[in-house]
Formats: structure tokens, C-alpha cells, sequence
């Protein structure tokens, strides 16, 4: 009787037990969707890699380029790596770099060209061999790759138009130092500002524009000559870093400070450190983070065969006393 009972005991904890290892098991199944992005980050069953070759490395820009492309891959569930030469001049270290990491045969790559037309041999390799490429920061002079991560110049530029005309009070002279009239982002940032000044203030003239390079000794002298020229100046406008810190040495050296608005593009130190003293405005800054993070993104979508933007606007940031120091604001400046 005694062992009747212990083996009736013991039928009822193996079906209980049975029932649970049921439960267990649908709790497993209906879990299984956050496996999902792994599955999502596989191209013929292997997990996706990309090599992401910048123009550099050791600069804080690139650096925030990286924590951007990080942060999606993490996202995604995507391998890469992330890598530049010493120097933004170095074009054959570039280059090796890029046909190393066509050697690995990636599932797609990301790449900022030091030079537009040296590069294109060997991204003409990886479109034989269909590997999608993904340009950020600047483009090729070619159609190889698939889009282009960017920031929109010449909307940047019209938010910086929009600041000057409102702390001018949306009347008086002003002038533009630009770094130069052939580049597409000297080109789309100055027709950005004057046009949006057109546009929008009439009472607001624009009274000269120089070209000097980028350089800040040269842009010094410029900005020195039209500030001669124009007693009754009220702002400049620089259309890149060297350009802005060109402006802000030439207003700090004739001790017109307060009396000139100064805008710039871009960031660094020096500006950064204009707009605490009070010498800056303020400037538009580009999103090293966001251009990372779209790269990716964009590279990821392109090796499913998703169709991608041929532009992807990787957006842009106003920077001035009030907002400097904001972590939103600071992620995305550079020294």
C-alpha cells in the first residue's frame, strides 16, 4: 500500500515537472524576439562587418564621428571598426586602409575621402564585388557610392543668417569672410547666408564678401579691411573655423568688441573659448555624432539592399552662451 502511494506521488511530480518544463519552454519562445536584432544584423547568415575609414583619428571631430558609429552598431548589433591616419594628409595611408578593409570582404563600408578622385580605383573594387559604400563627412567625385552622410550646408548656414539678422536688430551692413568660392560647402554656406538674408531682411545689406582660404591670418586681414571700409558695420560672418577665428582676431585686435556681431561655422577651441569671452555670437556647429551614427545606419540598411537617400542630412547645431554648455550641445563640439 505504503509503495502504491509513493509511486502515485511520484506520477504526479513528473507530470507537474512535465508542465512546467511546457511553461518554461513558451516563456522561451515568446522571449525570442529580442534575439531579433541579431538576426536583423546577419547578411547570409554571418553577422554584419563594417570598417568605417575616416580622415583622420586622433582630432576630437573624429572622435565624436566614432562614439556616433559606435553607438549604432551597438544598436544594430553590427561589428566594425573605426580608423583614420595621423594626419589629414596622409591620402596612400587612407588608402591602404580602405583596401585592407576590402580584403575582409565587409558587408559594406563607410568612408570619408581625403582625396575625391584618388579613392575611386579602389571603391570601384568593392561595387564589383558588392560591397555598398558609404560616404560621410565628404563625398567622391563619382556615383560609386550609394549616399552620402552630410551635413546640409546651406540650411546650416541660413540658421546662422537668421541669428545674425535677429541680434542686429534686422537692419544695418554686414559682411561674410568665406573660405573659399569652389567647394561645395564654401559654395552652399555662403549662398545659404546671403540668401536667407535676401530673403528675409531687407533692411539688412550685405556689403562685401571675401575669400581667404580659411586661413586665419588672411581672413584677419580681410575681415580688418572691410571693418576699415564699412565704419558703420554691425556683423561678419565666417563661413568656417579658420575663417570665424580670422574675424574674431581682427575684432579683438581693433577693440571693437560688442560693437561687431560675429558668427561663425564650425567649432575648436578658439571659438568655443570667443563665445564664453563674449568676441562670438555664437556658431553652427556640424554633428560628428550624428554623421557616425547615420553612417552606420545607412551602411547597415544598404547591405540588405534597402534603398537609402542619396543625401543623408546628418544635422547641425546652434551654439552660443546660453546653450555651450548643454551635454547635448557639448557632445558635438570639437577642439
Amino acid at each position: 500500500m505504503r509503495k502504491g502511494w509513493l509511486m502515485m506521488v511520484l506520477a504526479l511530480v513528473l507530470v507537474i515537472s512535465a508542465c512546467g518544463s511546457n511553461n518554461n519552454g513558451n516563456k522561451g519562445s515568446s522571449s525570442s524576439p529580442s534575439a531579433s536584432p541579431s538576426a536583423e544584423a546577419k547578411v547570409d547568415g554571418k553577422k554584419m562587418y563594417i570598417p568605417i575609414i575616416s580622415k583622420g583619428f586622433q582630432h576630437q571631430f573624429w572622435q565624436a564621428v566614432k562614439a556616433g558609429a559606435e553607438k549604432a552598431a551597438a544598436e544594430l548589433n553590427v561589428e566594425i571598426t573605426f580608423e583614420g591616419p595621423e594626419t589629414e594628409s596622409q591620402v596612400d595611408k587612407q588608402l591602404e586602409m580602405l583596401q585592407v578593409g576590402l580584403d575582409k570582404k565587409p558587408s559594406a563600408i563607410g568612408f570619408a575621402a581625403l582625396d575625391s578622385q584618388a579613392s575611386i580605383p579602389l571603391l570601384k573594387k568593392a561595387q564589383d564585388a558588392g560591397i555598398p559604400i558609404i560616404a560621410f563627412d565628404s563625398g567622391v567625385e563619382s556615383n560609386i557610392p550609394v549616399t552620402t552622410v552630410a551635413t546640409n550646408n546651406a540650411v546650416a548656414a541660413a540658421m546662422a543668417a537668421d541669428k545674425m539678422g535677429t541680434l542686429i536688430g534686422g537692419e544695418g551692413e554686414i559682411a561674410v569672410i568665406a573660405h573659399d568660392q569652389t567647394s561645395r560647402t564654401g559654395i552652399d554656406r555662403r549662398d545659404g547666408f546671403v540668401n536667407r538674408i535676401k530673403e528675409k531682411y531687407p533692411n539688412v545689406k550685405i556689403v562685401d564678401i571675401q575669400y581667404a582660404g580659411g586661413d586665419h591670418l588672411k581672413s584677419t586681414d580681410a575681415a580688418k579691411a572691410i571693418m576699415q571700409a564699412y565704419p558703420n558695420l554691425k556683423g561678419i560672418f565666417g563661413t568656417n573655423e579658420g575663417s570665424a577665428i580670422g574675424v574674431i582676431n581682427a575684432v579683438a585686435e581693433t577693440k571693437k568688441e560688442g560693437k561687431i556681431i560675429v558668427i561663425g561655422f564650425d567649432s575648436g577651441k578658439a571659438q568655443i573659448d570667443a563665445v564664453k569671452n563674449g568676441l562670438m555670437a555664437g556658431a553652427v556647429s556640424q554633428n560628428p555624432v550624428g554623421i557616425g551614427y547615420e553612417t552606420v545606419r545607412a551602411a547597415v540598411a544598404a547591405a540588405k539592399g534597402q534603398d537609402v537617400d542619396p543625401v543623408i542630412d546628418s544635422g547641425f547645431v546652434w551654439y552660443d552662451k546660453t546653450n555651450i554648455d548643454n551635454e547635448d550641445v557639448k557632445a558635438v563640439l570639437y577642439e
